[in-house]
């Protein structure tokens, strides 16, 4: 009888969550902006230069946050992959925005960078990137385009928490700092997590306070607290947008663990890389591909299979083995949604990363023995593929043989 059960993802608990939430608790403010909340926007200001972060419910708000900072209104048109999240989209179609989604890359599941120029428009407002897996667009070229034609750039970098941009004058640049506005996600699948949560970078002095306002319902009530005001009131449209104090404590117990996480989930990555080369060399499969400009950190790590058929029959033969693998997003293009608001234009790798891509299990406690079990199965899977590409063949030759 198999010992493993394998799942997709579990989420990891440091040891320190329940501490730092019963000290909010003791502390005596657990709504939204208290205690932790404050320390994660130092940690993350100074560890990693953002000029200004704000900790939100979920990177979902971060984008709706961003969308409305930009002022986004019906008929602007917004550039952004079709092989992402439905959050990055949605945000910025609640404000009556017209999406134009760009093709992935041959070579990596992120947006093509060559494909965005020629989508500019008079409309056009902002170009939204999505660092797919922690790992960088080519943000050079990207804000090149956006400086030549004066347009805002959002980095949705939800899968990009200690991650790097390399410039070509060899400077680094946390994924986040790029842009005009950044976000974040602290869901549970994610490095870091809080259970659900986000954050939204600021690195354009122009937004930083109507962000502050946006982030309280529309109010100046942040400003008060430091005593700018002598009173707050309703100056302008927001939400709810900020977490509670238990999410925050939560969140910043993950972040006193952040070296030791990256660590741990690198040795995982990299052992997928080293284990698997061969076998997906001999199956056709491609293996995950980091730019130069770019570095890795770990978020996932994914296969992409030939075709569907054999991703479909990799996901069963896995699951047969106890291990829970999945495929990621489907292009939203061609979403129910949005099929019938598309330009009609053909975006055939994002569609490839739709129906050929699967992603392994991957979480921090995934034990060496679990990970070699996995390699173990996939390479094992070999066999399978070659006997059924034995009976197609055969059966073809039946075939012409009877014609």
């Amino acid at each position: 009888m198999n010992k493993y059960k394998i799942p997709f993802n579990k989420p990891f608990i440091t040891g320190n969550e329940l501490e730092f939430i019963q000290d909010a608790v003791d502390f005596g403010k657990i709504s939204g902006n208290g205690k932790y909340t404050q320390k994660i926007h130092r940690f993350f200001e100074r560890q990693f230069g953002f000029k200004k972060c704000l900790l939100t419910t979920s990177c979902t708000d971060a984008l709706e946050m961003a969308a409305i900072l930009l002022n986004v209104e019906p008929g602007d048109e917004v550039i952004m992959p079709s092989y992402t999240f439905v959050s990055t989209a949605n945000a910025f179609v609640l404000r009556g925005a017209v999406i134009r989604f760009v093709d992935s890359r041959e070579d990596h599941p992120g947006m093509d960078e060559n494909k965005i120029e020629e989508l500019i428009t008079e409309k056009t407002k902002a170009i939204v990137v999505v660092h797919y897996a922690g790992v960088a667009c080519d943000m050079d070229k990207v804000m090149d385009i956006a400086n030549r034609y004066n347009l805002f750039v959002v980095e949705d970098a939800a899968q990009a928490i200690n991650s790097y941009f390399e410039h070509e004058d060899g400077i680094r640049s946390p994924l986040g700092s790029i842009g005009h506005l950044g976000t974040f996600s602290f869901h549970e699948t994610k490095n870091i997590m809080a259970g659900e949560g986000g954050m939204l970078t600021v690195n354009d002095d122009r937004f930083a306070e109507r962000a502050e306002i946006i982030w309280e319902k529309g109010t100046n009530r942040t400003a008060f607290f430091r005593g700018e005001v002598d009173k707050y009131g309703w100056v302008d449209i927001g939400s709810s947008f900020l977490p509670s104090e238990l999410n925050a404590a939560f969140l910043y117990a993950q972040l006193m663990n952040l070296i030791r996480i990256q660590q741990k989930r690198m040795c995982t990555w990299n052992r997928y890389q080293k284990g698997l080369e061969g076998v997906c060399k001999k199956l056709g499969i491609l293996q995950p591909n980091i730019p130069d400009y770019a570095t890795n950190n770990g978020h996932m790590y994914y296969l992409v299979c030939r075709n569907s058929l054999q991703r479909n029959e990799l996901i069963a033969y896995l699951k047969e083995r106890n291990v829970l693998s999945v495929f990621h997003y489907q292009s939203l293009h061609i979403s129910k949604f949005f099929e019938d608001k598309h330009d009609g234009r053909e975006l055939p790798y994002a569609d490839l990363y739709s129906n050929n891509l699967v992603r392994l299990p991957f979480y921090y406690e995934l034990t060496v023995e679990e990970q070699d079990y996995i390699i173990d199965a996939i390479n094992n899977f070999q066999e399978v593929e070659t006997r059924r590409t034995s009976r197609v063949t055969c059966l073809s030759h039946h075939v012409e043989q009877v014609v």
